[in-house]
């Protein structure tokens, strides 16, 4: 393998053999992933015109794209140099570096060679662009093997040929697929799209792809199996004029009824798309460059590029000064509820055996039975094989005895929500673990402190608190405790990471950070209930401000006993402004009890909305004839109220930055990512005007809208919530698309 004067290998690095097949190897020693970084992209641009240098006089005969690192071949371009691009507001920047990485791939697909790209484990973002532009993909059958275009997450699309290339490749409408979504394919779709050619045995990989490369390079040109729409529509569809006009109406509607059109690129990419059919590929790269210059300076793309690095350094840690986690080999969970089963199969997912504990065998049995239904819903969605299903299921176990528990690292206690309980059942969890092994609660609302008063060891004890449905919701928030010592922080939150989900480590108090925050909002939902506004139209403004559901909506979902709860604990700590408005006390003692119950706000049945409830109104003792509220009152009026607390909770000491908050928020409560967070709409908005508006409400609704300390403190000094409290960690360097 070729080497620098230094002795260092080159990234990409070129090795030509005798029999005229180059192997073009990407292996960046510095990182878990390849990365095409600035640094690689004109390494990569040498390394081609030596291809092309050797191709004149036959020594290269094919070219084999592939990479060192088993389980990954390109994970994207680097996402630094994208956010410096969208820093500097420079459209025209922008568009001439999408530019120079199409030049760089259309070189690559100019070889006079066959070009094969070699793809096992991740292929995304720039890596799936760059295997775009050979002549033939084949990948390993490894099942974590995954391609995908994931730009448009990041408020941008693929500009260095994807959105061009890969409707040729596959079809249109398995080509919007990928695109608008931005979700990675597994390696069957990808072989039945059309988007690789072969799949490979994973243990032989290796020598079967340099096969495959040496059959080309004698002059064999295998079938590469291009892609024929299926059936009469399919034909239709993707291969009519009338038919891919469509497919591209159908897809708009789809993302303006998901997106509301808040979120630019998917319109963008489809208007690309649009725009290049019947022109030349050179054409709509030229296209796709215009696009990334517009999408990139835009401010969704801005506050998508800061959330994801806000995510990657959330899941990067350090999360507790000077701890050590300890791998978690085995867990147990106390409690078969919905979320203790929810919590099982999680864990089961990632590959961890867990024991399952209750005291009724109906209990367990539901438990179990929750944790199925939802591998049984992967496998439907294709999410899954049907084998990995029945073997992740079987790492879950259940009974009514600690028989298990004992062996456990670690164990999540997901009872009832009553401190006596609580305290009985983490007492009797310690007495059969062994002295290493971490115990957590899944409270939403209750003490961590006081839980840890009935521990002997509450160093090993902190909070754990996922959200619901578990399998969905990627917030877990890591409650320290008091007592809690920083190698039972690490170890629960390096836990969270390998379970998929993104940590947010709080100190403990009422609600910790999501729900001392959104149970503000929704109880200012209810203060305009008891005013007389319609509960429908309070939902509408909600989701218009890009929230997934309105409150009232929400509140069914919590439950409205559930809600009642939490809503107490939350006046018992902090009095006045947190005092439940009369209609949700009301709500709370009707019977109501939301979805699980058919009827709340609203009216359930099968599992179905079935619309707003009316009579909901005379059980609030109120009359049915509702005023229509003023949408821009409303929305600040909740927005500003959970702006107003979260400004307390930096106060208190509950998170440590403003990233955290803005985690929190947009991964437990659906707080709309193109906003960039709470704080980071504030700081849109400016602490002053937030202030102002703040101070306004105070004079018209009363001390409940009392300025926080902290607010008045911003404003005043000109500073934001970002810029006063920092994200201490995280490396966005390091990351990519």
């Amino acid at each position: 393998m070729p080497r620098l004067d230094s002795g260092i290998i080159p990234n990409p690095c070129l090795e030509v053999d005798a029999d005229g097949v180059g192997r073009l190897t990407f292996d960046d020693r510095d990182r878990t992933h390849n990365v095409l970084t600035e640094e690689v992209l004109r390494s990569l641009d040498v390394v081609v015109a030596e291809a092309a240098a050797a191709t004149d006089g036959g020594a290269l005969r094919a070219l084999l794209i592939r990479s060192g690192k088993a389980g990954s071949f390109i994970a994207g371009a680097d996402v630094r140099a994208i956010s410096a691009v969208a820093e500097s507001g420079d459209r025209h920047r922008a568009a001439e570096a999408a530019r120079s990485g199409q030049a760089l791939f259309a070189r690559i697909a100019a070889l006079p060679v066959p070009t094969v790209a070699a793809i096992r484990g991740v292929c995304l973002g720039g890596g799936t662009e760059l295997a775009l532009a050979c002549d033939y993909r084949v990948c390993d059958d490894d099942d974590r093997t995954r391609i995908g275009l994931p730009e448009v997450q990041l408020g941008i699309l693929p500009a260095w040929g994807g959105t061009t290339r890969l409707p040729r490749l596959v079809g249109l409408r398995a080509a919007l697929g990928l695109l608008l979504t931005g979700k990675p394919v597994r390696v069957s779709k990808a072989r039945r799209i059309g988007l690789v050619h072969r799949v490979l045995p994973r243990r032989q990989f290796e020598e079967r792809s340099l096969e495959f490369a040496r059959e080309l390079a004698a002059g064999g040109r295998p079938n590469r199996t291009a892609r024929t729409p299926r059936g009469i529509s399919g034909r239709i569809l993707d291969g009519t004029a009338p038919g891919r006009a469509l497919v591209l109406r159908a897809a708009r509607k789809r993302v303006l009824g998901r997106t509301g059109g808040r979120y630019p690129a998917p319109l963008k990419i489809l208007e690309v798309i649009r725009g290049g059919l019947g022109r030349s590929v050179a054409a709509n790269l030229e296209l796709e460059a215009g696009a990334a210059g517009e999408l990139i300076v835009s401010p969704q793309c801005g506050n998508l590029l800061f959330l994801f690095h806000l995510r990657e350094g959330a899941r990067k840690g350090p999360w507790a000064a000077g701890g050590r986690a300890v791998p978690v080999r085995r867990m147990a969970v106390i409690g078969a509820g919905h979320m203790g089963g929810g919590i099982a199969q999680v864990a089961a997912y990632n590959g961890i055996p867990v024991r399952i504990k209750d005291v009724r065998h109906e209990a367990v049995a539901g438990g179990l039975a929750h944790a199925r239904s939802i591998f049984d819903g992967a496998v439907k969605r294709r999410r899954l094989k049907p084998r990995d299903a029945r073997d992740r299921m079987g790492l879950i176990s259940g009974g009514l005895d600690y028989a298990g528990v004992g062996q456990a690292d670690l164990v999540v206690e997901a009872v009832v929500e009553r401190m006596d309980v609580k305290k009985t059942v983490l007492a009797e969890v310690e007495a059969v673990v062994g002295s290493a092994a971490v115990i957590a609660t899944n409270t939403s609302s209750l003490s961590v402190d006081e839980m840890a008063s009935a521990l002997a060891r509450p160093g090993r004890f902190a909070g754990m608190h996922f959200f619901g449905p578990v399998h969905r919701m990627p917030l877990v928030e890591i409650v320290r405790g008091e007592k809690t010592d920083s190698d039972t922080v690490e170890t629960i939150a390096a836990l969270v990471v390998r379970m998929g989900k993104v940590p947010v480590v709080t100190r403990d108090g009422p609600g910790f950070l999501v729900n001392r925050v959104l149970g503000l909002a929704l109880n200012e939902a209810g203060h305009l209930l008891d005013e007389g506004n319609d509960g429908k139209a309070l939902d509408g403004i909600w989701t218009d401000f890009g929230m997934p559901m309105g409150p009232c909506r929400l509140i069914d979902e919590v439950g409205m006993d559930i809600a009642r709860h939490a809503g107490d604990t939350l006046a018992e700590a902090f009095g006045e402004r947190m005092e439940p408005a009369a209609s949700l006390v009301a709500l709370g003692e009707s019977g109501r009890l939301g979805r699980k119950g058919g009827r709340g706000f609203y009216l359930y049945a099968a599992g179905q909305t079935k619309g707003f409830d009316p009579t909901v109104y005379a059980d609030m003792g109120q009359p049915s004839r509702r005023s229509t509220p003023d949408p821009a009152r409303v929305r600040d009026r909740m927005v500003l109220a959970m702006v107003n607390e979260a400004a307390r909770i930096l106060e208190d000491g509950i998170v440590n930055s403003a990233a955290d908050v803005d985690l929190g928020m947009v991964m437990g409560t659906g707080f709309p990512p193109f906003r960039g967070g709470l704080l980071r709409y504030a700081d849109d908005r400016g602490p002053k005007e937030v202030l102002k508006a703040i101070e306004a409400f105070r004079d018209s609704l009363g001390p409940r809208f009392r300025p926080a300390p902290l607010l008045t403190e911003l404003a005043k000094a000109g500073e934001t919530f970002h810029g006063a409290f920092p994200a201490a960690r995280g490396d966005p360097g390091r990351t990519a698309t």
